[in-house]
């Protein structure tokens, strides 16, 4: 049963459910899915205090040379009032005298004769920062769904929270198949390739988040598949790759057939990659994937990583895009929709000049990739077209001016 992209994804997003979760420390959850909502227990700024050292006055004192009657350091407990024609000093982030109406920075006063005397304009409740000005107590700060960062960290650092609970990491497990292809540890002769698909789905898992297992290799036979098969079926996904076609000795597909596969698509329709099967045994989903390398990690930037993002719980799992525009003139192949390889430099899009589904080199060379409709012949230079990152570390090898002007 072939699909289309839009179905494939459809299916991938309606299958695929994650409930386990684990509690973690707030030191080691960074790159990990939130798997509660977590709320505020207080508000920040807690107390009113002051964005800087200077001196609480009442307004109507603006005028006057003051008294300095008293002194808050960041951290007092300190909430004595100001009486009228006297100041208290008050240093950053300390709590201002419940009745203050403004905080006069140091350096905008001068000292005459022990007296404080304001030398510039005031204005009322200028630089206090006030209770619940960043963060109100009782509100959502983190959904369930959402990936932790550095961000995310502090704010569950500043409401004392030590502990959040996580979904599991999805267990991932990638075996090889076919004989014809020797692992890179492996000794080759003249007339064999090395296997490179492989350690590049070990890899990419492992980059978005999953812990990943090799079990090794499968000899040409059933059989032999089918062993690989029920040692990997404890884990949420098992990746492969090749032996998916019709051709005679590709041995997967009947292999993960008598095993129970339960197909919930067969081909999809795209190039490269027609020859993609997803399917479920028990629990245990099965992600097949085409054997040329390019064909196979196109795909699974299309389609494994959104397999990922629901196995590892997240929220955000469905593809976003930058618009760009594209460098040069791009003729296609119409009929089906098409992966086109390229480089997002932050203002256009460059496809790739090598797209040969069997090629290796192509994507080390490219950050992202556009999707083009089936009906799709042209693109003419300068054109619109929605870019889709995969190595989103978003820096370059050459200096720009980053600053935005007027």
């Amino acid at each position: 049963m072939s699909v289309s992209i839009k179905e494939a994804l459809e299916i991938i997003i309606n299958s695929i459910q994650v409930k386990d979760f684990e509690i973690v420390p707030i030191e080691n959850a960074t790159s990990r899915i939130s798997a509660e909502n977590i709320y505020a227990t207080s508000s920040l700024p807690k107390f009113n205090n002051s964005a800087m050292d200077g001196y609480a006055i009442l307004l109507d004192d603006k005028e006057k040379e003051l008294t300095l009657a008293d002194k808050i350091f960041a951290g007092d407990n300190n909430k004595n009032l100001l009486k009228s024609g006297t100041t208290i000093k008050v240093m950053t982030g300390a709590m201002v005298p419940p009745n203050c109406e403004a905080v006069v920075p140091q350096e905008n006063t001068e000292m005459i004769n022990d007296k404080i005397k304001i030398t510039s304009d005031v204005k009322k409740m200028q630089h206090i920062k006030f209770i619940g000005e960043d963060i109100l107590k009782d509100s959502l700060l983190i959904k369930v769904g959402e990936e932790l960062n550095f961000a995310k960290i502090t704010l569950l650092a500043s409401q004392g929270i030590s502990h959040i609970r996580v979904y599991n990491k999805p267990k991932i497990v990638v075996f090889a198949s076919g004989e014809e292809l020797k692992l890179h540890y492996q000794t080759i002769e003249d007339h064999q390739i090395y296997n490179s698909n492989t350690p590049t789905f070990i890899a990419r898992a492992k980059e978005l988040g999953c812990d990943v297992s090799f079990v090794g290799q499968a000899k040409d036979s059933i059989e032999s598949i089918k062993e690989h098969i029920y040692n990997s079926l404890n884990a949420d996904l098992i990746i492969t790759s090749g032996g998916v076609s019709v051709g005679e000795a590709d041995f997967t597909r009947e292999s993960f057939t008598q095993v129970g596969l339960e197909t919930l698509f067969d081909g999809v329709y795209a190039k490269p990659g027609k020859p993609t099967i997803f399917g479920k045994i028990k629990d245990t989903f099965i992600l097949n994937l085409p054997g040329n390398p390019l064909a196979s990690a196109l795909i699974f930037e299309m389609l494994g990583r959104i397999i990922v993002q629901k196995l590892i719980g997240s929220k955000d799992f469905y593809h976003n895009f930058i618009y760009s525009e594209i460098s040069d003139e791009l003729i296609n192949k119409k009929g089906k929709f098409t992966f086109i390889p390229g480089f997002f430099d932050g203002e256009k899009f460059t496809p790739s000049n090598k797209k040969s589904p069997g090629m290796v080199s192509i994507l080390s060379e490219c950050n992202s990739f556009i999707v083009l409709d089936e009906n799709l012949s042209k693109l003419n230079k300068n054109q619109k077209v929605k870019v889709i990152p995969i190595n989103w570390k978003f820096f370059c090898d050459e200096k720009k001016d980053y600053i935005t002007y007027e």
